[in-house]
């Protein structure tokens, strides 16, 4: 099964065809952690409160996650205090467990059920050449007030070959999809709406600001951009994120794994879930670039049988990530000039604790309040470390814009193209990416990702056309599954007698 197990066992009714209002306080665009945390937060605050989602909530990242909920984020502590200096790391992390304990406290408190348990989260590696790095995270961490401790690899209870670990104390996992639920509801007790099926187009700034989207336009004092991507293009956010992706999967399994794991070599990730569950991730891979994924997704699976005695993956699905140039996500002013346009995006695999931090800050930023950790968050900030990581995601965006085009040029006509394969190719004077199902029925749309022009790649795990300079994601009839782009790809008629 390709949907994923939060969305599987945690059905919802839909929230369409709802009415549109013309005017609130505030409209936030994403129902995604990051979206409802602000949205619940604002509407607690006395707020009006729109929530508009392009497909049906946690249906982006936030339901596609691992769902592991800690303060660990991989190797980051070391990263920080050596780019920027103990004090950064510090608050970073003070962040990062302020968010794990606000959703603590608030399922406690309005009894949200979503398979919330406090465990052990454990950073490991399997090279003994690596002891002094996981020695100095430790080091790091601890300085900057994490519950860090080094572990020798034996005492895991993980059955890898483990040199040495980092592991934190009393972080958590837990259902993301019910938490969202949960949360909405809550939200919607406060008076807030929520409205699926309906996307963000354009907006016009100013006072107030005009939302335009397929389902009429909006006025709102605040509109807050919690869409994964920001979908509007303006703060060159499209030059300072790094689209990747994560693949899942999950099945039955005799193994007992009491904590959450991450290989800090190989990316590999594993925690337990409901009903003798597994769930292990990895075989990351930048979004649109020309691999086979769904051989990917099989490596993952044989791994999980081979290390993990899990015995039939159950579900599979891939994690959509955005990484900034300098590992700390952009929260704040959506661009320099921006008054009040909000933005939260770049969390970089560890979103449900960072999108919680987001909207804990955002807040406060609506409301006009000082919240000291607005310049470590800041979209708008500028460090050397970053310069360096912005030159070097433009690099690869200009290699795929490049060789893309020599790789269309030279790729085979869509006539001869076999069931359930792709091709992106030159027909005529047009770049088209087309796709024949198994009934031999062709799919043919323009090739040109139509946020930017970038040539898109077929994901053949999850039949999409990826694109590989931002992120978007379409699927095989053109059709929005992912921003940027926010408008689909053109479809283009075919007919056998096309045949190149």
């Amino acid at each position: 099964m390709t949907r994923s197990l939060w969305l599987d066992t945690a059905p919802a009714e839909a929230r369409r065809e709802l009415p549109l209002p013309s005017e609130v306080d505030v409209v936030v665009l994403g129902a995604g952690i990051a979206g409802l945390t602000t949205a619940f937060l604002l509407a607690e605050a006395g707020r009006s409160v729109l929530v508009l989602e392009a497909a049906e909530i946690a249906a982006g990242v936030s339901g596609h996650t691992t769902a592991k909920l800690t303060a660990q984020h991989d190797l980051i502590y070391h990263r920080l205090a050596s780019r920027f200096g103990p004090a950064v790391a510090g608050s970073y992390g003070t962040s990062q467990l302020a968010a794990l304990d606000w959703i603590v406290d608030t399922a406690a408190a309005r009894g949200i059920e979503c398979d919330l348990e406090r465990v052990d989260s454990h950073v490991y590696t399997t090279d003994a050449a690596q002891t002094d790095t996981m020695r100095a995270e430790v080091d790091a961490a601890t300085t900057a007030g994490m519950p860090a401790e080094f572990v020798p690899g034996d005492e895991l209870d993980l059955p890898v070959d483990a040199a040495s670990a980092v592991r934190f104390r009393n972080q958590a996992q837990f259902h993301p999809r019910k938490w969202l639920l949960g949360l909405a509801a809550e939200f919607e007790s406060l008076d807030g709406r929520i409205i699926e099926g309906v996307r963000a187009t354009g907006i016009r700034e100013g006072t107030p600001s005009i939302v335009r989207t397929t389902a009429g336009a909006v006025r709102a004092a605040d509109v807050v951009v919690a869409t994964h991507y920001p979908i509007f293009d303006r703060g060159m956010y499209f030059a300072r994120l790094e689209p990747t992706r994560d693949l899942v999967v999950a099945g039955p399994s005799p193994l007992t794994v009491t904590g959450t794991y991450l290989d800090a070599d190989t990316h590999h990730s594993v925690r337990s879930a409901p009903g003798g569950l597994l769930i292990a991730g990895g075989e990351h891979y930048r979004v649109g670039d020309h691999v086979d994924v769904a051989e990917r997704h099989e490596r993952l699976v044989t791994w999980a049988r081979e290390r993990l005695g899990m015995t039939e993956a159950r579900y599979r699905w891939s994690a959509h990530d955005m990484s900034t140039v300098d590992g700390v996500p952009y929260v704040g002013r959506y661009h320099p000039r921006a008054e009040h346009l909000w933005v939260a995006t770049g969390f970089g695999q560890w979103g449900m604790t960072g999108g919680t931090a987001a909207g804990l800050l955002l807040r406060d930023l609506v409301r006009g309040e000082e919240n000291e950790l607005a310049s470590l968050y800041d979209p708008n900030r500028f460090s050397l470390p970053a310069a360096g990581g912005l030159l070097s995601a433009n690099a690869t965006v200009a290699k795929f814009l490049a060789g893309d085009h020599v790789r269309a040029l030279m790729a085979p006509g869509i006539a001869d193209l076999p069931r359930d394969k792709a091709v992106v190719t030159r027909h005529g004077a047009s770049m088209v990416a087309a796709y024949r199902d198994e009934s031999g029925a062709v799919h043919a749309v323009n090739a040109r990702c139509t946020h930017l022009g970038c040539l898109v790649a077929f994901n053949n795990a999850e039949r999409t056309w990826d694109c590989p300079c931002h992120g978007s994601r379409f699927a095989v009839d053109g059709t929005v599954i992912q921003g940027p782009a926010v408008r689909p790809l053109r479809r283009i008629p075919w007919e056998e007698k096309n045949n190149d």
